[in-house]
């Protein structure tokens, strides 16, 4: 592990640096946007801007660093991030912020196609896995430390927007200067939906849905804190709640992943989502309360993604998981460009508990959906299955491709031990 570490630190330290600043700046969004008086449903507009524009990055990012290169791209993306982030005090109006949030997804999703292309490329067949582990949780641990420096000033001034700003630019030194070398960008085209959906449908549907919850979590739990009249150390304490039942949930997940039908490990945490956000919705907003739901809901998002992945290659042969990795990643990213705005939608009508309702539902439907599609067709053995890997929905489809790399040399290698524990006929 400590050889891992050591061949990956600068890249690590990079992506901690830009997640501590995306964590700032997406929970700034709420705070400051209700001071300057813009509505919940301007809001949701501004949220969905950045996965909108994350979306596309993810989509003709690749094509960009081909063009003129890894390092290039990342500079000039760079820069535009810093820029934007500084920009957000200046031009306080709804529609100047919805094109600095459209333009951040962009570049931000640019740069996470690049610095997860390097460190996929800095792992061997032996320690694939591990990076990515350790990348997951260097991502989960920057958005958590992102809430805690939210506490250093007043939302209302400069200073709070100049942090992220800094940090963002410090996190390419790092990276640029390390030696990992440059990596290959070729990327494999993304599988259609519709050949998604033949291949998995409870995954592609599920994928789509949990999309909208995701965004819905990272984007608008800030919005729905400030119209809750939560003060901004409670809001950020709530936001910190998601992330870390994020990462804490990621181990049990996986753990019973491997060791169950994953049909029905699905509908229990959508399950237990639905429970917790219904929960919600009928308490209001008492801050003890809302911290324990917030650890309940994130612990069962995140890992659902990873869930959705590791479900559909149980269905794929090893051709084709790299190509559904990129067609998973479309559907998530339709999901979560609409999810904040439904949530604002709601949120306009049934005020802030609005929140709640919208969560309830969608896991609600991801519960019912995942019943039926046990009634359609046989499960998976066990002993059949592939391996889990907590892949973060935070991840670009590069992050998620790496995975589907690691989850065929698992095959293969589980495919040698079994031909070398045959019996000699």
């Amino acid at each position: 592990m400590f050889q891992v570490l050591a061949s990956v630190w600068a890249l690590l330290l990079g992506m901690v640096l830009i997640m501590i600043g995306n964590g700032m700046q997406a929970t700034l969004m709420g705070v400051r946007g209700a001071m300057e008086g813009f509505g919940t449903l301007e809001l949701s507009v501004i949220t969905s801007g950045y996965f909108l524009g994350f979306l596309v990055g993810s989509r003709l990012a690749p094509e960009l660093i081909r063009r003129v290169g890894h390092v290039r791209v990342f500079a000039a993306l760079a820069s535009f991030i810093s820029a934007g982030l500084i920009a957000f005090p200046i031009l306080t109006d709804p529609y100047s912020w919805t094109l600095i949030r459209v333009i951040l997804g962009f570049c931000l999703s640019g740069v996470y196609v690049t610095a997860e292309s390097w460190l996929n490329n800095a792992a061997t067949n032996q320690t694939r896995g591990q990076v990515l582990s350790v990348y997951m949780v260097a991502q989960m641990l920057g958005l958590i430390a992102a809430q805690g420096l939210m506490n250093l000033g007043e939302a209302s001034g400069f200073f709070l927007f100049v942090i992220p700003s800094i940090l963002v630019s410090l996190s390419f030194a790092p990276i640029l200067l390390s030696i990992t070398p440059t990596p290959a960008s070729d990327t494999t085209k993304p599988m259609s939906l519709m050949q998604l959906y033949h291949k998995s449908p409870l995954a592609s549907v599920g994928t789509l849905l949990l999309g909208g919850a995701f965004a819905a979590q990272f984007g608008m739990a800030s919005v729905y804190g400030a119209a809750a009249g939560l003060s901004v150390g409670q809001i950020t304490g709530f936001v910190a709640a998601i992330f870390t039942g994020s990462l804490v949930w990621q181990i049990p997940v996986g753990w019973l992943s491997d060791r169950m039908d994953r049909r029905l490990l699905i509908l229990g945490l959508a399950a237990i989502g639905a429970t917790a956000t219904a929960v919600g919705f009928v308490v209001g907003a008492q801050f003890e309360t809302l911290l324990v739901l917030a650890f309940i809901v994130g612990g069962v998002a995140n890992p659902l993604y990873a869930l959705f992945i590791a479900y559909t290659n149980d269905f794929l042969e090893v051709d084709d998981m790299a190509a559904a990795s990129g067609g998973l990643v479309f559907a998530y990213g339709v999901g979560a460009v609409v999810g904040p705005m439904a949530t604002g939608q709601v949120m306009d009508v049934a005020g802030p508990k609005g929140f709640w309702l919208f969560l309830a539902v969608v896991f609600a439907a991801i519960t019912l959906y995942a019943g039926w599609r046990m009634t359609r067709r046989p499960g998976v053995p066990v002993d059949e299955t592939g391996s889990y890997l907590g892949v973060l929905p935070t991840s670009s489809p590069v992050a998620v491709e790496a995975a589907q790399e690691w989850y065929v040399e698992q095959a293969e290698e589980a495919a040698e031990e079994a031909e070398g524990q045959a019996p000699n006929g």
